[in-house]
């Protein structure tokens, strides 16, 4: 038979197929009602197994292994169920690093994270921010993608046996999106005729995905000039019809974006909240990127968010947290009406089921993962024990909001020395401008009484550099002037709460909806102030360089990363423009070399401590929260009064600053 005859028969059955399955499903009466699950993973960050890389231990309260076994136990207890995965998928452990940039993973071998999720069998997923970060070509390799870009070699390799979708991405090249903008699954699943019997119907699922726009600021070495980005709900309005088109039973989003009520604006990073207000068509939507847990009390009290049953204006959805703690689940009711499904709003909910109910309290881990990625992990561990020197002092994060820059310094003099090299071979113009540097504490506490950087003193290993610097970001160095100097450090103090010094209850220092990471601490012979008894944008304070007050027109150069230069934490003055150095070595390595160059990394090596608060005395406790140990990890490093008040039961504890004593 020739292929033309084989393709044509093919066809005939295909079609055939089809209209069994519509004919089928016309004959489902009316009332006829299905129960359909979603489960979501998001920002699983290639957290694959329960393992910390930095303390080289079993750590049982993050990890894909273990959330498979709750997406085991709800298969088992729903009968109708959807995987999928909301993105930021292939970046952000160790071993996500060993196989982007160590060892890069080779086109016929599938991505160690994707060869633990082909196990579980995702209908579908989509392409989250950190996705880009190592690069399109590493990209369109590990997704198995053929994007029309310039610098991608169109090639077949080993990417995931389930499909992404990504509605808002195009290439600059030819215009269209990188990936596929929509998809429709198809699925048989089981509902209750109205006189009670059981019948298997068919259910197609459309499926969109989104990525945050302001990709493009985060990531713009990698795609500026090579892809385009649309927002959100202007994405969504697009392909909707064409998706709708289709005729699918039901249609999902996979946003990953959180939910932000603030002024929509293409470029906006959490639409979720616009999308299910402004865009109707879509049943149920996947949140993600906040690394928050949704339902739940981070939401509470935003307009048209049901913080309870799980709906943002009335449209059931769901984030799943991070690292893999969580599996979200969205329960829908699908109801037979004029010869279609549709989704009874008024029955929807949704929950997050966390791996762990308790610190010691963790479901077991799904033993059919750990051996898909053994070798990896084995060489992983290996890799991350390579040494490159020697420190006689601890590094911690512990008290890094309250001026401990211990594992901030040896980041910061990196950075100054790599930018004032490549400016003496560069760009002798820039010679006699002073050269600062910008670090922020990536890890404070917000995974945990375990999610703090700490390096003992002895052996430094890549490890320590990874602990030291957690992204893998690129560095960058931009050009502002003393008022811009000091515009960036009020943003970074945004950090803290304002401090009432009448007030005799207790007072929290620490802003929680200010992430750590955007606290900036900025060194090179820089010293200031921070007084948190102000308010928001006046609270630096006695700014000097070089012993000297800061003038509003004097230059500096600020050695930070890619993301900061390029506008993330929306600092003033920070969106591309005021760069004068992308380089294309990122940081941690940058450390890395440093490390080697210094060999036994001392105290001596970093000047003094670039900031203090302004001394206030307060009539009640100004609290914090850190680890039950953090005055042991930190003797002899934390700054200021520090006692500790009581325990939280949690692994944390509360610990009393006083502002009004004098800092060390």
């Amino acid at each position: 038979m020739s292929l033309r005859r084989i393709a044509l028969s093919s066809l005939s059955l295909l079609a055939g197929l089809c209209l069994s399955a519509v004919s089928f499903a016309a004959t489902v009466p009316a009332g006829t009602a299905a129960r359909v699950t979603l489960l979501e993973t998001t920002d699983l960050h290639s957290h694959i197994l329960s393992y910390d890389y930095y303390k080289l231990s079993a750590d049982p309260q993050v990890g894909l292994e273990r959330t498979a076994t709750l997406i085991q136990r709800a298969r088992a207890t729903f009968p109708n169920t959807l995987l999928f995965d909301d993105g930021d998928t292939i970046q952000g452990s160790v071993l996500a690093d060993y196989q982007a940039l160590a060892h890069p993973v080779p086109c016929d071998r599938e991505l160690a994270i994707y060869r633990a999720m082909d196990t579980l069998g995702y209908a579908a997923g989509t392409i989250g921010n950190h996705e880009f970060n190592y690069g399109l070509p590493f990209l369109a390799l590990v997704t198995n993608d053929r994007m029309h870009v310039a610098g991608v070699k169109p090639r077949r390799c080993a990417g995931p046996r389930f499909p992404l979708v990504l509605s808002n991405v195009f290439s600059a090249e030819d215009g269209q999106p990188i990936y596929r903008p929509w998809r429709v699954i198809e699925k048989t699943v089981t509902a209750t005729t109205p006189d009670g019997k059981t019948v298997r119907v068919p259910l197609r699922i459309g499926v969109l995905g989104f990525a945050p726009p302001p990709i493009m600021q985060w990531d713009k070495r990698h795609l500026d000039g090579k892809v385009t980005v649309m927002g959100v709900v202007d994405a969504a309005r697009k392909y909707l019809p064409q998706l709708r088109a289709q005729h699918p039973d039901l249609i999902v989003a996979l946003v990953h974006g959180g939910l932000d009520n603030g002024p929509y604006t293409p470029k906006m990073e959490n639409a979720g909240w616009y999308l299910a207000k402004d865009v109707p068509g879509i049943d149920a939507m996947l949140l993600g990127h906040q690394h928050q847990a949704f339902p739940g009390p981070h939401f509470q009290g935003m307009p048209g968010v049901d913080t309870e049953r799980g709906t943002v204006h009335g449209m059931p959805a769901v984030m799943g947290g991070f690292f893999g703690k969580d599996l979200g689940v969205i329960h829908l009711k699908l109801v037979r009406k004029d010869g279609h499904w549709v989704s009874d709003r008024a029955a929807a909910r949704s929950e997050v089921m966390p791996i762990c109910t308790s610190k010691t309290d963790c479901v077991p881990a799904d033993p059919h993962i750990a051996p898909l990625v053994a070798a990896v992990q084995k060489a992983t561990v290996t890799y991350v024990n390579t040494p490159i020197g020697r420190t006689d002092f601890r590094m911690t994060s512990v008290f890094a909001d309250l001026g401990n820059v211990s594992a901030l310094s040896i980041v910061n003099a990196a950075q100054r020395d790599y930018v004032k090299h490549w400016i003496a071979e560069n760009r002798p113009d820039l010679k006699d401008i002073p050269v600062l540097s910008a670090a922020a504490a990536f890890r404070t506490g917000f995974g945990g009484p375990d999610d703090y950087t700490d390096v003992s003193p002895g052996a430094l290993t890549l490890r320590s550099a990874a602990d030291l610097y957690y992204y893998p970001n690129t560095l960058a160095a931009v050009r502002v002037d003393g008022a811009g100097l000091k515009a960036w450090l009020e943003q970074s103090a945004r950090r803290f709460q304002r401090i009432d010094p009448t007030k005799t209850t207790p007072q929290a220092l620490i802003n929680p909806n200010y992430t750590g990471y955007n606290f900036d601490q900025i060194e090179g012979g820089v010293h200031y102030l921070i007084d948190v008894s102000q308010p928001v944008g006046q609270r630096i304070r006695d700014l000097t360089w070089d012993g000297k007050p800061v003038r509003a027109d004097q230059t500096f150069i600020v050695a930070t990363n890619n993301y900061r230069a390029s506008g993330g934490g929306h600092f003033p003055g920070l969106d591309g423009h005021a760069t004068v150095l992308d380089a294309p070595d990122a940081n941690r390595e940058i450390l890395v070399q440093w490390i080697r160059a210094h060999s036994h990394v001392t105290r001596a090596d970093f000047g003094p401590r670039p900031w203090q608060f302004a001394p206030l005395k307060t009539q009640g406790p100004v609290t914090i929260t850190a680890p039950t140990d953090a005055l042991d990890v930190t003797r002899g490093d934390h700054v200021g009064a520090v006692r500790k008040l009581h325990d939280d039961g949690n692994g944390l504890a509360t610990y009393v600053i006083d502002l009004g004593k004098k800092q060390d």
